[in-house]
């Protein structure tokens, strides 16, 4: 599988973001270890999710980007899908709940791709995308759950460890573990001793307790206010490559989402989504010192005229 992330890398030189890697004295004292913050909220489109969907769609024989893409997503993917066929020149087609955060919709919108709405309580998004591949034929780019997508967002970590050099641990966010299944496949190629821990809210722990069980486990309605990590299960291709190379899974509730949101944006003035602050949330679950520590902070897609709401309670 890292043979197809180098490849993926290639692939994204010169389009993709190289993003930077930030560190901070106040953030080392806090946890008494050596952080070093992987911006992918400066990604294009705003999260990793560009590295996937570009490395997905461009790979596409050209009958197939001539006839069209189609994708499902509450945000991200939905950007990333859409800002990709902008600049290839494809058609695409995104399924986006109606409830889906009003700044990730106009992103696809102003990107130029088609959006159909569907009511995520009483349809199915994957059924919704089957009738339209059945109608006009065409190519579904999954979230998560594909090798090109999961090679895409592996190139995360290799860039964060040819720049920070040695880590100990890599804390990863994950919703449906396209991020993370890449990131550990290329954190434990390059760095075999480099202990990979995925992050999930509390409110949408499939994952992790798929992890603990070693067997697939799905949530019916996950409702986190980190919108891009609630997916109902892991894929059929992330779940073995977590089981073979994540070492271990922790969960975060929303007031530690919160926090650290609230943190990286007055301390630090990172703008991130409260999917990208969850792997910083889980820094005090490490119970370790003098540690290098990688954590990715995965998008900063957020409507700011609802981050208030989101910080009226938090006291300093």
């Amino acid at each position: 599988m890292y043979e197809k992330i180098l490849e993926a890398a290639n692939r994204l030189e010169g389009i993709a973001h190289k993003t930077p890697v930030h560190t901070s004295t106040l953030l080392n004292e806090l946890t008494g270890n050596q952080i070093f913050l992987k911006c992918e909220n400066f990604q294009r489109m705003g999260a990793f999710k560009f590295r996937g969907a570009y490395n997905a769609i461009s790979t596409l024989p050209k009958e197939s980007q001539n006839k069209g893409v189609v994708a499902f997503s509450s945000g991200n993917h939905a950007m990333a899908t859409a800002l990709t066929c902008k600049i290839l020149g494809i058609p695409a087609t995104v399924v986006m709940p109606d409830d889906a955060p009003q700044v990730k919709a106009a992103a696809v919108k102003d990107y130029g791709a088609t959006i159909i709405r569907y009511n995520r309580k009483t349809e199915s998004r994957e059924e919704i995308a089957q009738n339209l591949i059945d109608e006009f034929d065409y190519t579904l780019i999954p979230p998560f759950d594909a090798e090109p997508i999961i090679a895409g967002q592996g190139t995360v970590a290799k860039e964060l460890i040819e720049e920070a050099g040695e880590l100990d641990y890599l804390l990863v966010p994950c919703g449906g573990g396209g991020l993370i299944s890449g990131c550990a496949v290329t954190a434990k190629s390059l760095l075999p001793e480099c202990k990979v821990i995925g992050v999930e809210p509390a409110l949408s722990d499939d994952a992790t307790k798929s992890f603990q069980t070693g067997k697939l486990q799905s949530i019916k309605s996950p409702n986190s206010i980190a919108d891009g990590l609630n997916t109902h299960t892991l894929g059929k291709i992330t779940f073995p490559l977590i089981k073979e190379h994540v070492d271990d899974f922790v969960t975060v509730s929303e007031e530690e989402i919160k926090a650290a949101m609230y943190f990286l944006w007055t301390r630090l003035k990172i703008v991130v989504e409260p999917s990208g602050a969850v792997a910083l949330a889980a820094y005090q679950k490490l119970s370790v010192k003098g540690k290098r520590v990688g954590v990715v902070l995965s998008g900063g897609n957020v409507d700011v005229r609802k981050a208030g709401e989101l910080f009226k309670d938090i006291t300093v």
